[in-house]
């Protein structure tokens, strides 16, 4: 029996469908290398497939971020001001109104992943997978994007100056960093919400 109905799969794969051309046309190809953009493609795999280790995966890697780009967006709706300014580029009006809509997945997608987690459970080796997936990513995000496109924060963490190390040196901090302080933690917390998946890997992982 399908742990998730066909309609959630069938509702998803239309949004990508529509998601995908409108970003792809406004901000290029590169930009999919965003760690919640590429998150959506990689989600919607777990959704189809049922795969618990994907979206475990995809829940250790952005559902902390997805949580923080919220909560700056509310406290600019709210206060008039960005906490962290992640989310500045919302509130830009040289960028139509209907492509920033768009970025409100990320207002959905924490919801997302904590009920495909509930219904798949959680798989321990989503710190691996993530980790992986982060030490393709950022090296191409750095080769292939424009410092002023500050891919993944590799060159302003949260658009403010990092003056301390040369980039490429960056580069290496943040693929330490990223699994340090970022996945590790989350994958701490998540073991312990959700059961093991039935695919689950061996205790100690």
């Amino acid at each position: 029996m399908s742990r998730i109905p066909v309609v959630v799969k069938v509702l998803y794969l239309l949004w990508l469908a529509v998601w995908v051309p409108v970003y792809w046309q406004h901000n290029g190809v590169v930009n999919f290398l965003w760690f919640c953009d590429l998150a959506n493609f990689l989600v919607g795999l777990g959704l189809v497939l049922e795969s618990s280790l994907l979206l475990s995966s995809q829940a250790v890697g952005v559902l902390l971020i997805q949580v923080v780009w919220v909560f700056d967006f509310a406290g600019r709706l709210l206060f008039g001001r960005h906490p962290l300014g992640a989310t500045r580029y919302m509130f830009e009006l040289d960028t139509p109104l209907f492509v920033r809509l768009f970025s409100l997945f990320h207002v959905v997608m924490p919801v997302l992943l904590l009920w495909g987690l509930k219904r798949l459970g959680y798989n321990p080796g989503a710190f691996r997978l993530q980790t992986a997936i982060a030490w393709v990513v950022l090296p191409l995000s750095f080769w292939l994007g424009e410092p002023a496109a500050n891919l993944n924060w590799l060159y302003r963490p949260f658009e403010q100056p990092q003056p301390w190390l040369p980039p490429t040196l960056y580069l290496l901090f943040c693929m330490a960093a990223y699994p340090a302080l970022l996945f590790w933690p989350s994958h701490q917390v998540l073991r312990r919400l959700f059961p093991a998946s039935a695919a689950a890997a061996s205790p100690g992982t």
